[in-house]
């Protein structure tokens, strides 16, 4: 089996992110790392990699250069391979351009699963993965609270409003899980090392047969402004009345 991971690297969400004036990322406001969510991704192809070591991983980016640094913890995690699609074409490629970047990147892996996070940290739109199974004419299932592989067929359980969903697919076929698949491993020492030994492979757009990309027929951000500064609080000094005040301020502000 050879199952391909989306991996995508996201500005940390332990900082304050910021948009650039065209709207898009600002990749450098802030340390850049691999979304936990594709991590976790990439673990659920790991754990059936550990039950039969026939399986083949492919790591799949698409990103600017320094993107290189996530594709290179999945290979230190345990991905045989990666796929690196970069071309300043692409930046600022919303999620239609992103879905058909990544299907043709993948069209000559032949994967029998591919498999990503429902939605990344910095975007959340969360269409990509359903998006990408339709321009590459496979079965989707998804966003997915766990997933099993039983032959030739994948199955998995989505949450639902008020129930749960059993969902089952011939392969090949598209995946997107939730984090409740479980936490990523952490890479090990050997991991790391062999990593750098593991192929990259890199894409330009006109390699994958998407020369003349333009944003025009995209979305279009007009301006952009930073988030207001935080107001300070009311404080309450406890003079005896504190529980008074405090039941006057949440009533002013209509929170009871």
């Amino acid at each position: 089996m050879k199952i391909a991971v989306l991996i995508k690297q996201v500005p940390d969400t332990e900082e304050d992110r910021h948009l650039a004036p065209n709207g898009s990322v600002d990749r450098s406001a802030s340390e850049r790392v691999a979304d936990e969510i594709t991590e976790r991704a990439l673990e659920v192809a790991l754990k059936e990699k550990d039950a039969d070591k026939t399986v083949e991983i492919v790591a799949v980016t698409m990103g600017p250069a320094g993107a290189t640094e996530a594709l290179r913890k999945a290979l230190s995690m345990g991905a045989d391979s990666a796929i690196h699609i970069v071309d300043d074409a692409l930046a600022g490629s919303d999620a239609l351009t992103t879905a058909k970047a990544l299907g043709a990147g993948l069209k000559g892996v032949n994967a029998d699963v591919i498999i990503a996070g429902n939605e990344s940290t910095d975007g959340r739109g969360g269409v990509v993965p359903a998006m990408l199974a339709e321009l590459l004419g496979l079965p989707f299932l998804g966003p997915l609270n766990s997933v099993e592989f039983t032959g030739s067929s994948a199955r998995g359980q989505r949450q639902g409003v008020e129930c749960t969903q059993d969902l089952a697919a011939s392969l090949p076929a598209v995946l997107s899980i939730t984090e409740r698949t479980g936490e990523a491993r952490f890479p090990k020492f050997k991991g790391i090392m062999t990593a750098k030994r593991k192929p990259v492979v890199l894409y330009k757009a006109a390699d994958l047969g998407l020369g003349g990309i333009s944003h025009a027929d995209g979305n279009l951000v007009l301006a952009s402004s930073k988030r207001p500064a935080r107001g300070a609080g009311t404080k309450i000094v406890d003079d005896g009345n504190a529980a008074v005040h405090l039941a006057d301020y949440l009533s002013n502000e209509n929170l009871i």
